[in-house]
């Protein structure tokens, strides 16, 4: 009788526990939506593709490191490259300029989520890779504060910026 009591109490805290974890996981995509709508300007509608805005709360603030390429410590092609595997299934290695060579050319004005954005940072060569978000915001690995997302048309992207890039 007692081993019976047990197994039935094992399962129904498994069946609650599932439950549980769902609501939660529906609760914090919820969640997501409005972070990442309020954080890019616009509304909760437009931020579709859930699965690229968990990856970019899961590695938010991740310390940069140079050559790295986990949570623990990346730079901005790591995060790049790691963001298009696990998002789009796409292989992208290497810096930031072998990504560039990855891509067509997309003028600023064409932009759309996904692209990757380039920059001339204290260089002749790319030097810098982000990914594209929406309004003119991208995510990105910064020496000062990790992975983040910037604008632009903030005046020290719009100085260093050189290109977008549409992976082929």
């Amino acid at each position: 009788m007692k081993v019976s009591g047990l197994i039935l109490t094992l399962c129904i805290l498994i069946a609650f526990g599932c439950s549980t974890n769902h609501r939660v996981a529906v609760s914090h995509s919820k969640s997501i939506e409005k972070k990442y709508a309020r954080l890019l300007e616009v509304s909760k509608e437009d931020i579709a593709n859930k699965k690229l805005f968990l990856f970019i709360d899961e590695w938010y603030g991740t310390p940069y490191k140079y050559g790295g390429k986990t949570k623990k410590g990346t730079d901005c092609s790591g995060f790049t490259g790691a963001a298009f595997k696990e998002v789009y299934g796409k292989e992208l290695a290497g810096s930031s300029l072998s990504m560039y060579n990855q891509c067509r050319r997309i003028p600023k004005e064409e932009l759309r989520e996904g692209d990757l954005v380039f920059f001339k940072i204290g260089s002749k060569e790319v030097s810098h890779v982000g990914i594209y978000l929406q309004n003119n915001k991208f995510v990105h690995a910064t020496t000062k504060a990790g992975v983040m997302i910037d604008d632009l048309d903030e005046d020290y992207y719009k100085k260093y910026f050189f290109n977008g890039g549409r992976i082929l």
